[in-house]
């Protein structure tokens, strides 16, 4: 089924069986006056652009891509002020605030005008929260060609905002498997490491899985690392990418240089076995088998974190240096 235009005005109730009707018995004639005003109505509705005061238009809702920079503004605030606006943007009227719009697409362009302080052009459509989404995606899609992260990071806003699949799947130009490995990607590297690197143009997404395995796999804290790695120092986004890349992979690689201890097994007074204590280059285990001590195991689960805590603060008390 052919999706509506989204930069057209909804069709009427019945607009077939009533068009059927007026080509028998036309309510108004199609020449002179009356046509010209019905064709210049049918323009203004659907293809006008109208200037806004800037003050008048909201910044809000799912950006689409990762912040631009001042520089971003200043370039393209130079080319308006040489050459005008030369591609509106699109805005919808704010319910509860007469007058007021929120932008749809064209923050930069927005950006940009703010520091100007001149009015925008734009195409005003009064749009649902779906069909706001769906022509910001396409729109974007089309002039920006986001990078793979942008796009991952712009579906996830959708997903935390409630937005339903189908939306989202419309909106990216995607499939489920590519929604799939997107989330993967969001959820184990977090959104703070994604801004520190940028869009990463020249990085596809099998660099960004890659490194979202490499974490995950290994319990790397992501934002650690790259809090040593001085990101913004480095101009190229694709250079940040490949910074952090390097460096999880040194870590992994010091990680696996590290030999795993003997497993340690604690036995009671009585020659019972009572846990197993496993020492790896990652983390230290403790295995109770619930066979020999059910109830020792039951109690543990519900005192460790009490328990767990008397004992680090008896070892800060024995390492404490005054």
């Amino acid at each position: 089924m052919a999706r509506r235009n989204l930069f057209q005005p909804p069709a009427l109730p019945n607009a077939g069986a009533e068009a059927s009707t007026q080509d028998q018995k036309p309510r108004f004639p199609n020449t002179g006056a009356m046509s010209g005003v019905k064709s210049t109505l049918k323009d203004l509705s659907s293809n006008a652009v109208r200037e806004i005061a800037i003050e008048m238009i909201e910044e809000g809702g799912p950006k689409d891509r990762l912040a631009f920079t001042e520089a971003d503004v200043e370039s393209l605030a130079a080319s308006i002020r040489a050459h005008g606006q030369q591609v509106p943007i699109m805005v919808r009227p704010i319910v509860d605030k007469p007058g007021h719009y929120q932008i749809v697409y064209g923050r930069r362009r927005l950006r940009a005008l703010r520091s100007l302080g001149l009015p925008a052009k734009a195409l005003v459509r009064s749009l649902s929260d779906e069909e706001a989404i769906l022509a910001q995606g396409q729109e974007n899609s089309q002039r920006l060609d986001p990078s793979f992260v942008e796009k991952a990071l712009f579906a996830a806003e959708l997903l935390e905002s409630g937005y339903e699949q189908t939306i989202i799947l419309d909106a990216l130009a995607i499939d489920k498997p590519m929604l799939s490995r997107m989330t993967k990607v969001t959820r184990a590297i977090p959104q703070s490491v994604i801004q520190a690197i940028g869009s990463a143009h020249g990085v596809g997404r099998r660099r960004w899985e890659d490194l979202a395995d490499r974490v995950k796999d290994d319990d790397i804290i992501l934002e650690q690392v790259v809090s040593t790695l001085q990101l913004d120092l480095v101009s190229s986004s694709d250079d940040r990418f490949a910074r952090v890349s390097d460096a999880v992979a040194q870590k992994r690689s010091a990680a696996a240089t590290v030999p795993d201890r003997p497993t340690l097994s604690i036995v009671t007074e009585a020659g019972s076995p009572l846990a197993e204590l496993t020492d790896t280059a990652r983390a230290l285990s403790v295995k109770l088998t619930k066979a020999h001590n059910p109830e020792f195991a039951q109690w543990l689960r519900d005192n460790a974190e009490t328990e767990l805590r008397r004992l680090y603060e008896a070892w800060q008390s024995e390492h404490r240096t005054d």
